[in-house]
């Protein structure tokens, strides 16, 4: 069996463009689906599919690990920058549906079978819709508590909110009220037994992000997510240790040797790896060991496209630490017509029982995909009034 083409399907869906990747073998019928979805850098991921694909054209697509060596090693530029990451990511997961294709048999079996009954899941307030999620003003607290209603109507018992502003390096109770208010709002709206958490979208600095987690603190928060940059580890370190709120972060790093740092200095309780961005599943492999060594919770980031979250369902139910999956549901109303998934989702509590299909369980529909050509997509831009540039 060889591999004899691997391309790329671009779906555009208004804020991000899903980037499927397509692995075709010389067995008719034998195909495998990825994906590759990295915001604002669609064309440099399909470029470096592409570059990729010239290393792996007539290779067993079965020595999954063998492959994975190659695109990371070879072409001298070991592979965990961001674009590169995600591309070789998009064909690992390809090459694991296809070794579950082969064998017959879900992923997840192929690690050892599933370690759960179901995979619990958690939305974004307004189910990912980006004028709700990212564009609901701060300082509009009854929205957040709208939202967070409509998000217990749909069946979550967990949802996850952007309720902190952008903040220069150091700031003043302003913005610190606002977040509470924001919070407070959301936990009046649900009550306790419904699980909030707060994304911080790494916009503070760390003193800014142990401000916000500790105004935080008496609402009860299931995780508080990247308090600041990714790159400060002993920042995240020092939140992670000055509050009983779990920290959560990792979606921004791209290969083992960056969690090996982050869980040396304790940085997190709540590891958010990105299948899509570290390489797909045999990276996320190892790093999920590590996380278990650490006794760190799996909660993977996945605010992607469906194959992103056949994905990241498929892994959860291998891995002994994974406690909730982010799941995406109404970012665009036609995100379920270029999908056929092998998963089933139960309305109440929206928990998820195992893919039964091989592989990923997963069918895209590339008719349907057609339709919705690539556009750029929109900008994100965050200035402080000041005029100086704050992280989005």
């Amino acid at each position: 069996m060889k591999i004899k083409k691997i391309e790329t399907l671009v779906c555009h869906a208004r804020m991000r463009n899903w980037v499927f990747v397509k692995v075709t073998t010389d067995q008719p019928g034998l195909i495998g689906w990825g994906e590759a979805t990295l915001e604002w850098h669609t064309r440099s991921v399909v470029g470096a599919v592409q570059d990729l694909a010239e290393l792996l054209i007539g290779e067993d697509p079965t020595r999954v690990e063998h492959l994975w060596q190659m695109m990371y090693r070879q072409h001298f530029w070991h592979g965990h920058g961001i674009v590169r990451s995600t591309a070789i990511a998009g064909i690992d997961i390809a090459l694991w549906d296809i070794v579950g294709k082969v064998a017959n048999l879900p992923c997840s079996k192929l690690w050892g079978g599933p370690v759960r009954d179901y995979v619990r899941t958690y939305c974004h307030l307004g189910g990912g819709k980006m004028e709700d999620f990212y564009e609901t003003r701060a300082d509009d607290a009854k929205r957040f508590g709208d939202l967070a209603r409509q998000a217990v109507a749909d069946g979550f018992t967990a949802f996850k909110s952007m309720a902190v502003p952008p903040t220069m390096p150091i700031e003043g109770l302003k913005a610190i009220r606002t977040a509470e208010a924001c919070v407070a709002a959301m936990r009046d709206a649900v009550g306790e037994s419904i699980d909030i958490m707060v994304d911080c979208h790494a916009r503070p600095s760390p003193a800014m992000g142990l401000k916000f987690g500790k105004a935080l603190e008496p609402y009860g928060l299931y995780f508080f997510e990247e308090p600041c940059w990714p790159e400060s580890i002993d920042g995240l370190a020092m939140i992670n240790a000055a509050l009983v709120t779990p920290v959560a972060t990792g979606e921004r790093m791209t290969h083992l040797a960056a969690f090996r740092d982050l869980f040396a200095q304790r940085g997190c309780e709540v590891c958010q790896l990105d299948i899509t961005h570290v390489g797909g599943f045999t990276e996320a492999r190892r790093i999920a060991a590590l996380a278990e060594a650490h006794r760190i919770a799996l909660a993977p980031h996945n605010p992607q496209g469906p194959v992103s979250t056949a994905a990241s369902l498929e892994f959860g139910f291998s891995q002994p630490s994974y406690i909730i999956c982010e799941t995406v549901h109404a970012d665009v109303p036609w995100r379920q017509d270029v999908v056929d998934e092998g998963f089933t989702v139960e309305k109440k509590g929206r928990l998820v029982r195992p893919n039964t299909r091989p592989g990923i369980g997963i069918t895209i529909n590339e008719k349907a995909v057609k339709k919705h050509p690539f556009q750029q997509e929109i900008p994100q831009r965050v200035f402080y009034p000041d005029g100086s540039v704050g992280d989005w």
